[in-house]
């Protein structure tokens, strides 16, 4: 059951404010490929779309995704992409809900604490949590 499932570990990847934009995405790099030699993974989940009036913005994020998917790949390590909407279904129930109440609900199915931070952490468990449904479902239907 997915709600019995167990949040091992969290956090985000992060660099210092100085590096360059290329020294960030070997640090993103080296992070997922560890992650992936440490915990054996057997999914990767990303969020499918992003939309900022800002292109140079939106160009480095689209690199960033890329470099934090290229670990995954190489290690046979299947990725899944979510919308946030599809995601905030997934874990509050309506794919409108704010930052506010997705937080709160990660809390509450993961059985934490206290509030997870940064909020990278808390996207990302939230793309966790709407990938075990997923898994679930697609099970179920076989």
């Amino acid at each position: 059951d997915v709600y019995k499932r167990q949040c091992v570990e969290y956090g985000a990847i992060q660099s210092d404010t100085g590096c360059t934009p290329w020294e960030c995405h070997v640090r993103i790099y080296e992070g997922i490929e560890q992650l992936v030699r440490e915990y054996q993974l057997d999914a990767g989940a990303v969020e499918s779309q992003f939309f900022f009036k800002n292109v140079r913005a939106a160009l480095r994020i689209g690199e960033a995704r890329s470099v934090a998917i290229l670990p995954l790949t190489r290690a046979g390590v299947p990725v899944f992409e979510y919308a946030p909407s599809r995601v905030k279904q997934a874990v509050v129930g309506r794919g409108s809900a704010r930052k506010e109440q997705v937080q709160f609900m990660i809390q509450r199915i993961l059985n934490l604490r206290e509030e997870v931070e940064p909020d990278d952490a808390a996207d990302a468990l939230a793309l966790a949590i709407c990938h075990a449904h997923a898994e679930r479902l697609r099970e179920r239907i076989g």
